[in-house]
């Protein structure tokens, strides 16, 4: 992992909270997961689902808009299309960490994300694997 990765990395870790643009109710989906190792780390975080009351015992949001206080950064969890339109919303409200899990990735999002000077990390490694997620929790 280059020296840049691991910086943005730590500087993504290093405030709270965070939300999950792309939560899902649906355990086997990443969207949950990634919601989930969160949880397991004692993490604050909100989900963000517009189609979804309540995901892993949290209430969810249906957009960045939505959610009560700004977060510090977001884990991005969406088809590619909809992660252009996250990172929109995101430069909007002031959020300046994005991560982009592997999938959710466009070269349009990375692109744009790049030219409002976000704080973006993409196509690399995955937060399940940076924090350790545990298929049990």
């Amino acid at each position: 992992m280059s020296d840049l990765v691991q910086q943005r990395i730590d500087a993504f870790l290093a405030g709270a909270p965070h939300a999950v643009v792309g939560a899902s109710a649906d355990r086997a989906k990443y969207g949950n997961k990634v919601l989930r190792v969160y949880l397991q780390r004692g993490m604050p975080v909100y989900p963000v689902n517009p189609r979804a009351a309540q995901i892993e015992g949290l209430d969810a949001f249906p957009s960045l808009a939505a959610l009560p206080v700004t977060p510090h950064g977001i884990s991005i969890v969406t088809p590619p299309a909809i992660s252009e339109q996250v990172v929109e919303q995101a430069a909007r409200l002031g959020i300046r960490h994005l991560w982009m899990q592997p999938g959710a990735e466009s070269d349009a999002a990375v692109a744009r994300a790049a030219e409002l000077g976000l704080q973006l990390i993409a196509g690399g490694p995955c937060i399940l694997v940076v924090l350790g997620y545990r298929e049990q929790g």
